[in-house]
């Protein structure tokens, strides 16, 4: 399976997507007035639901998101501290109207860095962000620079910043780039801690009396100008916005039966813009929550316990295979109707990594959730344990690499036949070699035989002519002697051993 390229971590399982699929999974869009929507599963990342997500329109207030997490970067840097005393410049009323929410800051007023960020999140200060701006960058433009620059380092490819607060209409980003923006300022604890907070204090400072202000976030905040009937359980943060242009505006968060879910709403209708006694932004954020909660529900399809595939592995020591789990639990975000029956998953195993030595944890292949056959997103396959290497296998398949190459197998053929013709000729020789002794030894055997007779025919000539020389002597002396008297046999000077001897043959 090698055209499959390694997937991250965990994609985001993007399995519902309403207003691309709605008939799918049969469940109707939720209804508002929102001109422009991102609602998602903060946990996963999956946006459950989106209109016209890509539409570039003018964010008002929202800008104020990354003018804070800027500022909440700069601290985290120890650029600066919550405590630093900050002067108001002469610039931190620039842009500002007659009718743009403040909190009164004036210039030379001095106020704590922890205050002004208060201020622009909870009162939505305009010259609060024009006063953090020049602390942080010298001048609004320098930071107005930084805020494009990090908007382009989040992937927010449609947004344009030229103010940190919003009030002019050239501000541009979508309902999706304000998404990526929220999720990372939301990564920031002291972020949320600002943005949830109801009523906050601001000391007196050395031009004005203690300040009192309640958030303006109406689904959170009971005292926010907007009402207390808006108020929704299980909501947080994050901010307001409207202009003309941008209309009613609205980033929350809320979480409910284990679901927790960021909603993105833009270009509602209000008082000020559509003579409307409702407020669209918060209307249309509660229809949405009220959508997710009461129809969608979190579901483990997959368990990074769960032993999900046995596989070999080339050169493995022991029994030579591996098991594959997930890599870490996959729950989704998904519509209570969609029965597991219609949940499926499909594996597709990288074969050419299954070769061993293998560390734990070493991405082997993926597998793919579907629903009702339409593929939704995957996850990959680790293995559990290390794989050591068999060092037997290893020489096996060393040696079979070396003995296949080309000038090996001609090297091998030549040495077989210098080895055959080697063979025969030893063959040859060793068989001509017994021939050559065998008819030595018959050779030898015959001269042996031949002399052995000579000598044997010597001998008997040699004692034929002894015989025939001393054959009268012999024949007389026995005669001789027993004609001798007694005392002549014992005067002779005969030796009878001697005669004896000579006639016993």
């Amino acid at each position: 399976m090698k055209k499959f390229k390694f997937f991250p971590l965990l994609l985001m399982l993007s399995l519902i997507f309403a207003c691309a699929s709605p008939a799918a999974l049969a469940l109707e869009d939720p209804q508002t007035q929102a001109q422009a929507i991102v609602l998602a599963d903060l946990d996963t990342g999956e946006i459950v639901y989106s209109k016209n997500m890509e539409q570039q329109r003018s964010p008002a207030s929202l800008t104020k998101i990354m003018t804070v997490l800027l500022a909440l970067e700069a601290l985290e840097n120890e650029q600066c501290s919550m405590e630093d005393m900050i002067t108001a410049g002469a610039d931190c009323l620039t842009g500002m109207s007659e009718d743009s929410s403040t909190s009164g800051i004036m210039p030379g007023e001095q106020m704590s860095f922890r205050d002004l960020l208060h201020c622009a999140l909870i009162q939505s200060a305009n010259e609060s962000c024009n006063i953090l701006a020049t602390y942080l960058s010298g001048s609004i433009g320098a930071f107005v620079e930084k805020m494009n620059q990090r908007a382009a380092e989040l992937g927010c490819i449609n947004t344009r910043f030229v103010d940190p607060n919003g009030l002019s209409s050239e501000n541009i980003t979508t309902a999706y780039d304000l998404y990526l923006i929220t999720r990372e300022a939301i990564s920031h604890p002291d972020f949320m801690s600002i943005c949830n907070t109801v009523y906050h204090e601001v000391p007196a400072t050395n031009m004005s009396a203690m300040r009192q202000m309640y958030n303006s976030n109406a689904l959170i905040s009971p005292g926010s100008i907007y009402g207390s009937h808006y108020v929704y359980e299980g909501a947080a943060g994050v901010k307001t916005g409207y202009t003309r242009a941008a209309g009613y505006c609205l980033i929350s968060t809320a979480e409910r039966n284990g679901i927790n879910a960021v909603a993105v709403v833009l270009g509602c209708g209000g008082q000020l813009n559509t003579g409307e006694e409702e407020f669209g932004n918060f209307v249309a954020s509660i229809q949405l929550y009220d959508w997710l909660f009461g129809n969608f529900s979190h579901r483990t399809i997959l368990s990074s316990a769960e032993f999900f595939e046995k596989v070999q592995v080339a050169l493995a020591a022991g029994d030579g295979s591996v098991i594959l789990r997930p890599e870490r639990d996959v729950t989704v975000l998904i519509p209570n109707e969609v029965s597991d029956d219609s949940i499926s998953t499909s594996v597709t195993i990288y074969d050419e990594m299954l070769t061993a030595p293998i560390d734990a944890g070493t991405v082997l292949g993926k597998v793919v959730v579907s629903i009702d056959g339409e593929e939704q997103g995957s996850i990959n396959l680790v293995n559990n344990s290390a794989v050591e290497l068999s060092k037997l296998e290893f020489i096996k398949l060393k040696l079979g690499e070396f003995f296949s190459k080309g000038w090996v197998i001609t090297l091998i053929v030549i040495v077989a036949v210098l080895l055959v013709v080697y063979l025969i000729l030893v063959s040859r020789y060793r068989a001509l070699r017994r021939r050559h002794l065998q008819e030595r030894r018959r050779a030898e055997e015959m001269r042996r035989r031949q002399r052995a007779a000579r000598e044997y025919q010597k001998r008997m000539e040699q004692r034929r002519y002894e015989e025939e020389e001393e054959y009268d002597y012999d024949y007389e002396l026995p005669q001789r002697y027993t004609r001798l008297d007694a005392e002549e046999r014992r005067t002779d000077p005969a030796d009878i051993d001697e005669l004896f001897n000579r006639y016993r043959y």
